[in-house]
């Protein structure tokens, strides 16, 4: 059991200390509030939006990365899903160079350098292979 005082959690209602013991569980769930105002503050600062982010005519939503819907977690892990199964379809070569630059984050030519091959036919196989990439999804759509 840890204490927690009820005047610096509402300093509207309590004017004077007032000492509570509280679980562990508990003083987590305030804490992590309190991290999570701490950081919507700085957003707001760092996006200068010195006003309510919840005003609901778009821009302060747009400042702000709004978390996602539970639809568009699914949606994504789909397309995630359909996009790991086309790179499948291609030749491997494409898909690794592929996997590398877009999964990875390499550069194309940190890629052309651990293959031992000139920078200019890396991009142009991983080009090739975005396009194979884009028929096979329309396909599968």
């Amino acid at each position: 059991m840890q204490k927690i005082n009820l005047r610096e959690l509402y300093p509207d209602v309590y004017k004077t200390d007032v000492f509570v013991d509280v679980a562990e569980e508990v003083l987590a769930a305030i804490q992590g509030q309190e991290q999570g105002d701490a950081a919507y503050e700085r957003r707001k600062f760092r996006h200068k939006a010195h006003y309510s982010l919840n005003r609901e005519d778009g821009i302060e939503n747009d400042a702000l990365n709004r978390p996602l819907t539970p639809e568009e977690i699914l949606e994504q892990k789909q397309l995630r899903e359909e996009v790991y199964a086309a790179l499948m379809k291609l030749p491997a070569i494409q898909a690794r160079r592929i996997y590398a630059r877009f999964y990875l984050g390499m550069t194309v030519a940190e890629i052309a350098q651990i293959e031992g091959t000139d920078r200019r036919r890396v991009w142009a196989s991983i080009r090739r292979g975005l396009k194979k990439l884009a028929r096979l999804l329309d396909t599968a759509r």
